[in-house]
């Protein structure tokens, strides 16, 4: 039919002709797939991909700008949490306008999850981490200049905004960057960097606050990390290339797997905020109330001590994640926590009966209860290490196989903020009415209950090896 000639051995058309046909069919159909696919990129402006478009693998050089991105976050955030009761003195916030610094940043982070997940998805995720980063600079160079109650609250509010922006922008990149099978590991190395900014904030912001005598000093050292940050993510960060049209929330909030650690997460928000905000409650406040009456110091070691093991730690825990199974860490971290959360009580009873030392060079006179409650931070410390780049990993993996790794993130954030509001108030509340141990009874039954939960429906709706498979 065509004129050509067939070597000897070769299959003339006529008897090749039903194989041919179904390649030709198969043939036909991948072709219009493919081309309803690219109508549909050019109707939706853009890919519907989690992966980011980049010509080879990423460089190690693009992970540490996003881990100095998420430095400069906890830096910032962490100098604010000690320097927010000065602010508040200098310009005269008390009672209910002190609480309303807390509540505006709170509420803040709130608002700024989905526009900014959204934003994320839709468009370039480096456009939106360098604006955040603009917003930054002003932020914390604003702070330097504030005279009024008025507007330490507005910029406070501005504040949260950017501390969640950057947050979600610098995790969603690095999911998107990494592999599957690395995921977690980058991201407890991000995690590390953001844990590091928290021990070293938190240790030099009283310093440098009394050093220069006040706290412009201060902004201004925090507001040139920003600027220095905002350089290399603009020079040495890629674009990224995904857009995920429509709103990604919609479809992420009921997807299976979501469902299925949110039922751990909502759970374990109420625990960690409850243990991680009492340890130094209970160590600094008055003997008379139930508290050990530490002074600032001593404080300030044991609060460090559950950040330091968790900054060493999660870079390695993360990489285990990646090859055991990132569900079982989930659990067992989480589980490990409640453990250990409900046995806190127990320092003072088990230094006297170690007969420990009630004073020590540095931290100055504290009591037997001291490094008891240092280990137990510490254990705390290596039992949310286990669980936390396994979850975010998990969350990652959903939104970055074409739903938007942004948008995961961002529900990861918003199922966490019901437990953090109202554990404040109930932990307040179980401290008068029942005493200070019923506080890291109630955080660890929770954190064993949310464990417990989440390997029921995971085995249920999964299956038994979910839990190594995950």
């Amino acid at each position: 039919m065509s004129g050509r000639s067939f070597p000897a051995g070769k299959t003339s058309p006529a008897a090749s002709a039903p194989t041919r046909t179904g390649h030709d069919r198969r043939g036909f159909e991948a072709t219009l797939a493919a081309s309803v696919r690219r109508f549909r990129r050019a109707f939706d402006g853009g890919p519907r991909s989690a992966t980011v478009s980049r010509e080879g693998p990423p460089s190690r050089l693009q992970f540490w700008t996003l881990y100095l991105s998420r430095f400069a976050g906890g830096f910032g955030s962490i100098t604010l949490v000690v320097l927010i009761p000065k602010l508040a003195t200098e310009l005269g916030l008390a009672g209910i306008g002190l609480g309303l610094l807390y509540t505006v940043y709170t509420l803040a982070q709130t608002v700024t999850v989905v526009p900014v997940a959204w934003a994320g998805d839709r468009y370039d995720k480096r456009l939106v981490l360098l604006g955040t980063l603009v917003v930054g600079i002003a932020t914390y160079a604003a702070f330097g200049f504030v005279s009024t109650g008025t507007e330490l609250l507005a910029v406070r509010a501005f504040q949260g905004a950017v501390f969640t922006g950057m947050g979600l922008m610098t995790l969603a990149l690095v999911g998107e960057l990494a592999t599957a099978g690395t995921r977690a590991n980058y991201i407890g190395k991000a995690n590390a960097a953001s844990f590091a900014a928290s021990i070293l904030g938190g240790l030099s912001a009283g310093f440098l606050y009394d050093y220069f005598g006040g706290s412009r000093e201060v902004f201004l050292v925090i507001t040139g990390l920003y600027v220095v940050t905002f350089g290399a993510t603009a020079l040495l960060l890629s674009a990224d290339e995904t857009r995920v049209p429509g709103f990604p929330f919609s479809d992420l909030a009921v997807n299976r797997r979501i469902l299925t650690l949110t039922s751990f997460r909502a759970q374990y928000a109420v625990a960690v905020t409850l243990v991680r905000n009492w340890v130094p409650v209970f160590a600094g406040y008055a003997a008379a109330q139930g508290g050990l009456g530490y002074p600032a110091f001593a404080v300030s070691v044991i609060t460090v001590s559950e950040k330091f093991t968790n900054m060493l730690l999660q870079p390695f825990t993360g990489r285990l994640s990646d090859s055991a199974g990132r569900a079982l860490f989930v659990f067992a971290g989480g589980g490990a926590y409640g453990v250990v959360a409900v046995v806190v009580p127990l320092t003072p009873a088990v230094g006297a009966a170690l007969g420990l030392p009630e004073s020590y060079p540095v931290v100055g006179a504290v009591s037997a209860a001291f490094l008891p409650l240092v280990a137990l931070n510490l254990a705390l410390g290596v039992a949310d290490s286990f669980r936390e780049p396994a979850s975010m990993a998990l969350f990652a993996d959903e939104g970055s196989d074409g739903d938007g790794v942004a948008s995961s993130f961002g529900i990861r954030e918003l199922v966490w903020r019901p437990g953090s509001v109202l554990a404040p108030v109930a932990g307040g509340w179980l401290m008068a009415e029942v005493g200070m141990g019923s506080v890291f009874h109630v955080g660890g039954a929770f954190a064993l209950l949310g464990a417990l939960t989440f390997l029921g429906l995971l085995g249920r709706a999964h299956g038994a090896s979910a839990l190594r498979e995950w």
